[in-house]
């Protein structure tokens, strides 16, 4: 499937155009407890795409409101994506992003499949550090982050079922705390066993707004059950794991292996892709492979799951110790975040944050 506008050498270098920046003090104030997603920082990286132009008006500039016309594409056929990523203060003040590479690649993926204009992985990654280097006062001390949302959205107005003509592109800054705060002792997750999340040949591979809306009654399923999120089944059988609400879910077993879905419906999640590099020096073999709801309700009775955990951008790793389904529930060992969940998560923080070595240079500096 292509894009409208395939990758072509990229002339965008996002200049900085200051404003006048919060005060110092009121933006330590919102630093002291940002939660997620509720502040965001002075600046926004913006450009814009027609089918004349391609991409141009590229800049960071001041936070302001999109305006869009009630016609607009992205309003009535959602066509849209985005991503999601993370600037980390390092030990030395300094700031680092982590991976960003994988995040430019998914979301050039995530245009072809939404029939949007490419955005050239180098204009990519010079916005989001153009945006965070200007707004560098904006990220809060460990262990919280500043949250980074590229997106690209149709902007044509027009009422018809074709790929739009004009698109906009931005990424907004957020400092945010923990994802799940207060949760930290683990996660229980809701088994649904009727609503579906992706289903093969859509659109789960690709990161848009219409998978999580696609989501949204089986969370609040999940609630009404007293669960923190849902476990999504595949929607062919609603037998075989897929994902655990926003993020990519993962098994540790008893014979030593680090077990997670393959990719195809599922999104190929950053974190996901980092943990599994990561699972040899824990001592586990990465299998990406099918796991039946069965092998999992099983396994976690018969000690053969030892410790199951959900990765992604937003929470990093968040250990999950319960399921509840239809039929009733069951513990994932002894119902506490497992060892290898929490060394696996603590290498990965201590990574982002600039606290251990880097062989595989996966941070990436910006101021």
């Amino acid at each position: 499937m292509s894009s409208v506008a395939g990758p072509r050498p990229s002339t965008l270098r996002f200049a900085p155009t200051p404003t006048t920046p919060t005060p110092a003090g009121q933006r330590a104030a919102l630093l002291a407890d940002p939660g997620f997603g509720r502040v965001f920082s002075d600046h926004s990286a913006v450009a814009s795409w027609s089918a004349e132009r391609a991409w141009h008006d590229d800049a960071v500039r001041g936070l302001e409101p999109l305006t869009l016309h009630p016609a607009a594409a992205v309003l009535h056929y959602a066509q849209e994506i985005f991503e999601g990523l993370k600037a980390y203060r390092q030990p030395d003040g300094s700031v680092a992003l982590f991976r960003p590479d994988l995040n430019a690649a998914r979301f050039a993926h995530s245009a072809r499949r939404l029939s949007l204009p490419d955005l050239p992985p180098e204009a990519f990654l010079a916005a989001v550090t153009e945006l965070v280097r200007l707004d560098a006062a904006w990220v809060p001390d460990p262990p919280a982050t500043l949250y980074l949302r590229p997106y690209t959205v149709a902007t044509e107005a027009f009422l018809g079922v074709r790929a739009a003509t004009e698109a906009r592109f931005a990424v907004l800054a957020s400092p945010a705390g923990p994802y799940f705060s207060g949760r930290e002792v683990g996660v229980t997750l809701w088994i649904d066993p009727r609503l579906s999340r992706a289903a093969p040949g859509g659109t789960g591979d690709a990161k848009c707004g219409g998978n999580y809306a696609a989501g949204l009654a089986a969370q609040g399923v999940a609630r009404a059950h007293d669960c923190d999120q849902v476990l999504f089944l595949d929607a062919t059988e609603h037998r075989w794991l897929e994902e655990s609400g926003t993020m990519n879910v993962l098994l540790v077993t008893a014979a030593g292996e680090l077990v997670t879905p393959p990719l195809g419906t599922i999104l190929d999640g950053v974190t996901r892709r980092s943990v599994l590099e990561l699972a040899a020096g824990h001592g586990l073999v990465p299998v990406e492979r099918p796991v039946s709801v069965e092998e999992l309700r099983e396994g976690a009775g018969s000690g053969a799951v030892t410790e199951v955990f959900a990765a992604g951008t937003a929470a990093v790793i968040s250990p999950i110790v319960r399921f509840r389904e239809p039929g009733g529930e069951f513990t994932v060992g002894d119902g506490t975040p497992g060892p290898r969940t929490l060394a696996l998560r603590g290498e990965l923080v201590d990574l982002q944050f600039g606290r251990t070595l880097d062989p595989r240079g996966w941070r990436v500096p910006v101021v």
